[in-house]
């Protein structure tokens, strides 16, 4: 798990190189896409930045064409971010190569042991989850003594 955890974050650098990003910055561009709209207070507790950084961050997305910026109907003084990068032809192409692979890697097992792969990342996930969690938590309590 952890030799895929690093080929994970190792891919994720060089798709956000691609395309001209910084890390963080594609790192918030996976969190719009799993998360959907939310607004920059909600992006800087997910990646831990600050909110000034994440203004930032969300000027640049904007400004390349990855996020736009959307009033809150609810909440006038909000601002929600909404990914706009899944029609962008550069991130399919980018990962359409991945996406093939793993495709046929899928294909060289059963439907029984497709459910079972699903089901473990699936527990894996939220198991990491807790921990992502667990660790925000420790270090906060570390920087605030």
């Amino acid at each position: 798990m952890r030799g895929l955890g690093t080929r994970t974050v190792l891919y994720q650098q060089n798709v956000a190189a691609s395309l001209g990003l910084y890390n963080n910055e594609y790192l918030s561009v996976d969190i719009l896409h799993e998360k959907g709209p939310i607004t920059a207070g909600e992006l800087s507790k997910l990646t831990g930045l600050a909110t000034g950084s994440v203004t930032a961050l969300i000027d640049r997305l904007e400004k390349n064409g990855f996020v736009r910026r959307q009033k809150d109907p609810n909440d006038r003084r909000k601002v929600i971010i909404v990914p706009l990068y899944e029609n962008k032809e550069e991130v399919f192409n980018t990962y359409l190569p991945l996406h093939t692979a793993m495709v046929k890697l899928a294909s060289t097992y059963t439907e029984e042991e497709l459910e079972l792969i699903t089901q473990f990342l699936g527990k894996a996930s939220d198991v990491l989850e807790e921990q992502i969690h667990r660790l925000s938590s420790t270090t906060r309590n570390k920087s605030s003594s």
